[in-house]
Order: C-alpha cells, then sequence, then structure tokens
C-alpha cells in the first residue's frame, strides 16, 4: 500500500508574496546546530537522508513534474523573465514511504536539451547533480516560511521547519533547487523544533 504525502501546511503571508529568504549564515542565530548542520550542508542531502535513514530505505516519490511558469521568486532566483516557461519537477525525500524532505528544482526550459532531465522519474536529482565534473553551486538561502508547491488534503500533520535553496550551474544549465525540511523527520532524528 502506498502513503500519501504528508505535506506541510501551505498558508503564506498575506502580506507578501514571497517567502522570505535569507544567506544562510543570517539565519544561524535562529537555529540550532543539530538543524545547521543539515541546513547549511554543500554535500548531497539524498547522501545525508541515505545515511541518517539506514536501515530504512531510501526513496524519490515524484509528485509533478511538468512544464510551467515559474514563481516569481524562483525567475528572479534564475535570473529570468518571470513568464518564461520553466521545467518544474516537485518530489518528496522519503524513508521507508514516509516524506523527510519535499522539494521544487525549476529550470529555464530552453537550457535544458540534452541535459536528460526530463526522464529522471523516481531517481534522484542529486545523484545526477553530483556526477556533473563542472558542478558550480551558489550561495544557500534558508526560509522559515512553508513550501507553496505541495498540495493540501494529506492523512498527515507535517509541517516545514526550515527551507534552503541554491542554483545550480552546469554546462549552460541553471538549476534552483527548493528543499523543505519536514517535521517527519525532525521526529524520527530527533532533532529539536528549530
Amino acid at each position: 500500500m502506498e502513503a500519501q504525502v504528508i505535506s506541510p501546511e501551505l498558508t503564506a503571508p498575506t502580506s507578501s508574496h514571497f517567502p522570505h529568504w535569507l544567506p544562510v549564515a543570517a539565519s544561524q542565530p535562529a537555529m540550532s546546530a543539530p538543524w545547521w548542520q543539515w541546513v547549511a550542508s554543500t554535500d548531497s542531502l539524498t547522501a545525508r537522508l541515505t545515511a541518517a535513514g539506514a536501515p530504512g530505505r531510501f526513496r524519490v516519490r515524484l509528485l509533478r513534474q511538468r512544464v510551467g511558469l515559474p514563481q516569481l521568486d524562483e525567475a528572479l532566483a534564475l535570473g529570468i523573465a518571470p513568464r518564461r516557461y520553466a521545467w518544474l519537477r516537485e518530489v518528496a525525500l522519503c524513508i521507508d514511504d514516509t516524506p523527510w524532505v519535499v522539494a521544487r528544482s525549476v529550470a529555464p526550459l530552453h537550457q535544458l536539451q540534452g541535459k536528460g532531465l526530463g526522464g529522471l522519474g523516481e531517481r534522484s536529482l542529486g545523484s545526477w547533480l553530483f556526477q556533473q565534473p563542472d558542478l558550480v553551486r551558489g550561495p544557500l538561502q534558508v526560509t522559515a516560511q512553508p513550501p507553496r508547491f505541495v498540495a493540501k488534503g494529506s492523512d498527515g500533520n507535517a509541517t516545514s521547519r526550515w527551507g534552503r535553496r541554491s542554483v545550480f550551474q552546469h554546462g549552460g544549465l541553471s538549476l534552483l533547487v527548493q528543499e523543505y525540511f519536514l517535521s517527519t523527520m525532525a521526529e524520527a532524528l530527533s532533532l529539536p523544533s528549530h
């Protein structure tokens, strides 16, 4: 039996159309040391989750992949026009079918040719990214806002604790990767509330 994705609450402040993204260093005072080790890490999140979740099984659950318009803050982060079509991929990173992280990747559509990202399916984007020899990762930004892309109507009460994002550059491709750590992960690893 397939478990449903446990979605964080999606209510964002009505006073702003942007999540509140800060440079990672500016978020450190509000974050406990255990969370800092997760949020500020620049290595493969897939590898970290696989190790932390053992002996549980890591898997990627594809929530949605499509061509569409990015959010305004996503377009700005990528340096593209807000009404320019992009490749959008949303996944849940799970341990034993329990989502620990939800993620959204955005790339300008005109940069995707020959990259093979459309065929990832339920494979980890991180496993592809960290194999690229010319990969450059931009600065990390952090938010305490919930993600705006996961559908409501789940059977769980998981919420987002921290979100982070950065832009990866590879062979003419700019790829924005946003990852939101869920309370289900915090509970499983006995992490503090913040």
